[in-house]
């Protein structure tokens, strides 16, 4: 399993709704609102880096509201 967190930065006047197609894209299993240069961080978990790379590219960027993200995959120390 991979797992990553996507920091997405939204289109004012148009959070409630992509908040709300976000949640059912098959992959994101957490969501968090923060206050900041970013609006959500998602928690993501996928079978492998390709599939992670499509669920951002692929489903993320595509709900109308995101302006940008930024990924960041996790790892063990």
């Amino acid at each position: 399993m991979v797992t990553g967190l996507v920091l997405v930065r939204l289109v004012a006047g148009k959070e409630k709704n992509a908040l709300a197609k976000i949640k059912e894209i098959k992959g994101v299993a957490h969501v968090t609102a923060v206050f900041g240069r970013w609006d959500l961080v998602l928690d993501i978990e996928t079978d492998d880096l390709s599939t992670l790379s499509n669920v951002v590219v692929r489903d993320i960027r595509a709900v109308t509201g995101v302006l940008s993200t930024e990924s960041l995959v996790t790892t063990s120390i």
